[in-house]
């Protein structure tokens, strides 16, 4: 009920002046706060970068609350620049945190756009035939409307102001259509936003920072050399 963030910073010596808000999925039911946020600041504070771990409340009837929350967390986070001595702002997000992210990443504006995004298996569309529905419908209700249904889907507000785009999911993901990251992959190109799509051929859903992927050596470093591309 009450959103938090949860700020990892890297040593001094190695800080790089770049920092990523991570929004953890869980379907707006709950958060899965370990392995889609605190997990992974070792590996991007051994990269100079901040992450910091939002805790978004949950909808509730209110659509707007967890994409203003993760906005919220990008200002408190540009007001903490000069010392914390932050220079640039990412957002990441996983399943429906992924759709949170890149809603901050199309329909942010100021200090809450962030300069660049990645997104892990991500929810986009609220088009029924894409979208997860349980979580469409926690956060626009039962019975949305069409205009709502495309007004909420990020592949249809895609544009050249858009950020840059990281992209990792695996292709037998059963829970969020791996169509959903491909559309989203297609408009950035369409819209000339660079963009870094991977699908692995396993893995499912959810696998986060979590060993247990059998392709996470390999996603993560490419990750990593992505991230350094950033300007």
């Amino acid at each position: 009920e009450q959103p938090s963030l949860r700020v990892f910073l890297p040593a001094p010596e190695l800080a790089t002046g770049r920092a990523v808000v991570a929004c953890p999925g869980g379907g707006y039911s709950h958060l899965a706060f370990e392995h889609e946020g605190c997990d992974w600041a070792p590996y991007f504070n051994k990269q100079g970068i901040a992450l910091i771990v939002l805790k978004y409340r949950m909808p509730n009837g209110h659509r707007e609350v967890p994409l203003d929350d993760v906005r919220q967390g990008l200002r408190i986070l540009r007001n903490y620049s000069e010392e914390w001595k932050i220079t640039k702002v990412g957002v990441m997000g996983a399943s429906i945190g992924g759709y949170i992210a890149g809603h901050a990443a199309i329909f942010g504006v100021d200090d809450a756009r962030p300069d660049f995004q990645i997104l892990l298996y991500p929810v986009i569309s609220m088009l029924p035939h894409l979208t997860h529905l349980k979580s469409r419908e926690r956060l626009l209700g039962a019975n949305p409307t069409h205009e709502e249904e495309e007004a909420f889907s990020l592949e249809l507000h895609v544009n050249s102001l858009t950020p840059p785009a990281f992209i990792a999911l695996a292709s037998d993901d059963e829970a969020i259509s791996p169509e959903n990251s491909v559309l989203y992959y297609l408009a950035l190109l369409k819209n000339k936003v660079s963009a870094s799509l991977h699908i692995y051929p396993k893995g499912g859903h959810s696998f986060g920072f979590r060993d247990s992927f059998i392709f996470k050596h390999l996603w993560t470093e490419e990750l990593e050399k992505w991230l350094s591309m950033i300007e």
